[in-house]
């Protein structure tokens, strides 16, 4: 059985380490602008995803993928050093696509607004295609004398 609250300790633990190694202890010259965002550790704790995000254009990405693969074993000794468990899991590092979604979403966002404004600005010179008070009334005409009360010979009305 495995324990799910163990792996995401371990893997928040991950993340620092990484991190922090990728700051102070990794000096290769192709490695970007870059974030750990998150890490995931299997149940069994023999693996670790780790995911990132670059600053930069494509060019930047892919060297410093380039340079994470290379530094691979360092980052995982490191981990192992700084865990304490008795298994060091394999890392694998993974970009990140969250920038590129919320790019997406911003975008989206937009367009909605724009189009919203557009149907705010048809709306607002906007007439009712029908009469303005759609509801029909019962119409009494004043002159109708059928519609007056009739009296009877006591000058009450008529039941």
């Amino acid at each position: 059985m495995t324990d799910t609250a163990r792996a995401r300790k371990l893997a928040d633990r991950v993340r620092e380490v990484v991190a922090e190694a990728l700051e102070k202890r990794i000096k290769d010259p192709r490695l970007g602008f870059i974030t750990v965002t998150d890490a995931r550790v299997t149940g069994d704790l023999q693996h670790a995803t780790v995911f990132y995000t670059v600053f930069g254009d494509d060019e930047e990405r892919a060297s410093t993928a380039a340079a994470l693969e290379s530094a691979k074993g360092v980052l995982r000794s490191e981990v192992g050093k700084r865990t304490g468990i008795r298994l060091t899991p394999t890392l694998e590092f993974i970009a990140d696509a969250l920038p590129e979604s919320a790019a997406q979403m911003a975008d989206l966002l937009q367009t909605a607004h724009a189009r919203d404004a557009e149907v705010a600005a048809l709306a607002n010179g906007a007439k009712y295609a029908g009469d303005p008070d759609p509801y029909k009334k019962p119409v009494v005409d004043e002159d109708d004398p059928d519609d007056e009360d009739e009296e009877d010979e006591d000058g009450e009305p008529a039941r």
